[in-house]
């Protein structure tokens, strides 16, 4: 089998070319960045067989985004995916998930790989699908489905090698209320208990990393035991899988095989600071991945702003990268508006991270102009330095022509100030909106 000269190797050796771009869009020196993935600080999940542009997650790179598409069994309309996957695209996502259960599974990710953007995928879905159930998934089927995915261009797996029997074991010895609430890690725990049997990705992990290795894909090592409700945030299970997950990627870094970790679910505010650190330490500074966390279950309809509340605080402690929780999260499939919404209030709490981690921090310059702009009274600049300013504008234009925000009116304090201590609108600055 041939063993393709990773891209870890590559940084360790020298400096790849391809990397100059990467670093480039996150203000970094390449050397930094290639010393980064030498490390397994940062990665940069890229499919050789497959063009697009790559992004970099991890240590000292700006928080990404990722956005999970994909058709359900009950819910199969692939057409509607892909206008989903370029709304998320059209309002900042960095990356994609293809989630798919229904319809022609092969046809769909052959669609969504065609996009110029990351693509992930959970190869166990598939394989649940083909097998009928996922009791009946063998090790052969599961590693199967994992080289085609990678055969096909995927970027980054997300791979539950993390649930094996110890974990079953704990969940067993500290029931939690909600059981195993990650799909994949619902699908591993069956196949342990029915079939007695190890799971094979934890099992026979180095030929896993050989398939990887061929291919030059990025694992992502999935948090099967995730806690799914803020009672079962201080349960056993989730611990032993971080401690599983550390060992797992030492031993990807060790073989070339980039990789992320994965969680940590739902959990009070209070704890999502230290679970972040936990697991960091725990995974040698991998770069950290998560859904959330969900810092309250009675948000149903507003699960995304709880996940950017608890998505914020996370990044504040050291994660990387971020998945889109949508409005829909724990009711339905969402739609292109669901998605659009979630890939905005994702991106937020995003750059909310990213003005504690990135050195100039909340003094980046478009912050500043922002202060400025509204100091001035300067609308035009502010929709134009506003992360979605065609949202902002329509909600200024509502009311029709104004110098000020239709709140203060004619009493407005900014204006007030402006006029008493003469200051405000510049030269050739200082647009009033017309009413249109």
């Amino acid at each position: 089998m041939f063993l393709m000269d990773t891209l870890i190797r590559r940084c360790k050796k020298g400096l790849p070319r391809e990397l100059e771009t990467v670093a480039r869009a996150e203000g970094m020196e390449p050397a930094r960045l290639a010393r980064g993935i030498a490390a397994g600080r940062i990665v940069v999940p890229k499919n050789p067989g497959r063009k697009h542009h790559p992004c970099a997650i991890g240590e000292g790179c700006t928080v990404k985004i990722n956005i999970n598409i994909g058709t359900s069994g009950s819910r199969c309309d692939p057409a509607l995916e892909m206008k989903k996957a370029q709304a998320a695209l059209d309002n900042g996502a960095d990356a994609l998930m293809d989630l798919s259960t229904g319809g022609d599974l092969v046809a769909i990710r052959k669609k969504i790989l065609k996009l110029d953007t990351t693509v992930g995928t959970v190869p166990v879905y598939e394989a649940v699908r083909r097998a009928g159930n996922a009791g009946d998934v063998t090790a052969e089927l599961l590693f199967k489905v994992i080289r085609e995915h990678c055969k096909q261009g995927v970027d980054f797996l997300t791979l539950h090698c993390g649930v094996n029997r110890q974990a079953l074991d704990a969940l067993r010895a500290d029931p939690r209320l909600m059981g195993v609430v990650s799909r994949g890690g619902s699908f591993h725990c069956a196949m342990m208990m029915q079939r007695e049997e190890e799971n094979p990705l934890y099992a026979e992990y180095d030929y896993l990393l050989e398939i990887l290795k061929e291919y030059d894909v990025t694992v992502s090592l999935g948090d099967g035991m995730r806690p799914g409700c803020l009672q079962d945030a201080e349960k056993l299970a989730k611990s032993v899988e971080y401690n599983t997950l550390g060992a797992l990627a030492k031993r990807a870094q060790a073989a070339g095989v980039q990789r992320m970790i994965e969680g940590p679910g739902h959990m009070p505010l209070d704890q999502v600071g230290y679970n972040v650190r936990m697991i960091k330490e725990i995974t040698n500074h991998a770069p950290l991945y998560l859904l959330g966390p969900l810092v309250t279950d009675i948000a149903p309809g507003y699960d995304h702003v709880v996940a950017a509340i608890g998505g914020a605080a996370a990044c504040l402690n050291g994660a990387d990268f971020l998945c889109m929780v949508s409005p829909s999260e724990h009711l339905a499939l969402p739609d292109v508006a669901d998605i659009i919404e979630g890939t905005r209030v994702a991106k937020i709490a995003a750059h909310v991270g990213d003005t504690v981690r990135k050195p100039e921090g909340w003094r980046m310059e478009r912050e500043v102009k922002m202060a400025e702009a509204r100091h001035e009274l300067d609308w035009d600049e502010q929709f134009r330095l506003s992360l979605y300013g065609d949202h902002a504008r329509k909600i200024h234009e509502r009311d029709g022509e104004t110098e000020t925000c239709s709140m203060c009116g004619d009493l407005c304090a900014m204006k007030m100030v402006n006029e008493l201590f003469g200051t405000g609108k510049k030269k050739g600055k200082g647009k009033t909106l017309k009413k249109k």
